[in-house]
């Protein structure tokens, strides 16, 4: 095999990106990701086809993982396997053509005090590069998260979703009174953000309302196109696409899925994936989407307006969407294959005085996608509850969705998350 390295540590995004830009059949990155130091790994991307699926440079599913599974488990000793000599190690060109083409992306450059975060990843040399090149000032560091650093020493956990991953970026905003924090995970494929909120001071967006931003953006500016999410992810993605007569896919969870839809325009997951260039980048691309949400509020900026603005127009347009995520971590994988069995067996008939009415066995899928373990319960009221395992954590995930509408809808839908969450919270704790 020809073997080419990437000149230094880089984002996936810039990897995805290379196997396309070199004409290769196989990426690999390994990368900390935003997972705990132990759980690190790898990622394995595809480059034209294989086994009949035309990957375009995405990540690997069935069938191909099961084949990749069975050669690597017939290897019983490293020593006996041919191993090549030599290997090219890129120079800095591959970088450059994806920081010219991401920062393409980006027509009207801003003033914009903007907080960066690469939480101890790799992310912090490439994004500076791109915003520079865009004509957007120099990002604000937090200095203390900037550089790679495998132990995470700032973070129990470098997920940006996980809580206080991001407070040391919240207190740099408010120091030099920011108008954005963008925070990528270790790897710099998920993008998170947070606001200055009038009223509770400065939170993270959550993923569903980046990608209602996001996607409302996007249509906006475009007259044909597809819009894609995944079935965890919220509903008011359709309903913009439905809006903007533009057509609309949802697949199963991960970017795995949603990448191998054709002609992509945007793409994302609540777990703060978002895909808004998908002829360079084939799957998630957490410094694209940061440089699209800097565009974003720099023309909000303009018009007197926030993102928080734009994300009540979209509410008035199409009702308050709240979501929340419950994540039980476990010490063993078999704890979560009883509690999907457990509530497979006997699903709820009721939730939080919530009538249940409808169950879906998501191995057995009534809406042409492919089987996967989960569990969908609606409730009555427009309640949409997902059960799940992690696929890449040893967590059970439930998503839960509330859509309301009128004066009170913010506060009604918070309420009754607030009723369901420690109920669901048993369950998948198996209480």
């Amino acid at each position: 095999m020809k073997v080419f390295v990437l000149p230094r540590p880089l984002p996936t995004p810039v990897l995805a990106f290379a196997i396309t830009e070199l004409g290769v059949d196989v990426g690999v990155m390994v990368t900390a990701s935003h997972n705990p130091p132990q759980d690190n790994g790898y990622k394995v991307y595809i480059g034209p086809t294989a086994d009949g699926i035309d990957y375009r440079a995405s990540q690997i599913i069935s069938p191909t993982d099961g084949y990749i599974s069975k050669e690597i488990a017939a290897i019983t000793s490293l020593a006996t396997q041919p191993r090549g000599k030599e290997w090219t190690i890129l120079k800095e060109d591959v970088v450059e053509k994806y920081v010219h083409r991401t920062s393409a992306l980006c027509k009207t450059p801003g003033d914009l005090k903007i907080v960066y975060t690469a939480l101890h990843g790799v992310g912090t040399a490439t994004i500076q590069r791109v915003f520079h090149s865009a004509g957007f000032a120099s990002l604000i560091l937090v200095d203390a998260q900037a550089e790679p650093d495998p132990d995470f020493p700032t973070v129990a956990f470098p997920n940006p979703e996980e809580p206080g991953a991001i407070d040391l970026a919240l207190e740099t905003a408010r120091a030099f009174d920011a108008d954005l924090v963008i925070a990528n995970d270790p790897d710099a494929d998920r993008c998170a953000a947070a606001v200055n909120d009038p009223v509770t001071g400065w939170r993270m967006l959550r993923g569903d309302e980046l990608g209602a931003l996001l996607g409302e953006y996007i249509a906006r500016k475009t007259s044909q196109g597809i819009l894609a999410n995944s079935i965890v992810s919220s509903s008011v993605l359709k309903k913009i696409a439905e809006h903007y007569s533009l057509e609309f896919r949802e697949t199963l969870t991960g970017f795995k899925w949603l990448a191998k839809i054709p002609g992509l325009t945007f793409g994302y997951e609540e777990a703060l994936g978002y895909c808004v260039d998908s002829k360079s980048v084939n799957d998630k691309d957490g410094i694209s989407a940061g440089l699209m949400l800097a565009q974003l509020t720099t023309e909000l900026k303009k018009e007197n307006k926030t993102l928080l603005n734009l994300l009540d127009e979209i509410w008035q347009r199409h009702g308050f969407h709240g979501t929340e995520q419950i994540s039980i971590r476990v010490s063993e994988l078999s704890q979560i294959a009883k509690t999907m069995s457990d509530i497979r067996a006997t699903p709820p008939v009721e939730i939080a005085d919530k009538k249940v009415v409808g169950v879906d066995d998501l191995l057995q899928p009534k809406d042409n996608l492919p089987p996967t373990d989960g569990i969908r319960i609606w409730l009555e009221g427009s309640i949409r509850i997902i059960i799940r395992p992690s696929g890449t954590e040893a967590k059970v995930k439930c998503y839960i969705e509330v859509v309301t509408s009128g004066p009170s809808a913010r506060k009604d839908s918070a309420n009754t998350i607030a009723a369901l969450k420690p109920i669901l919270t048993s369950l998948l704790s198996g209480e």
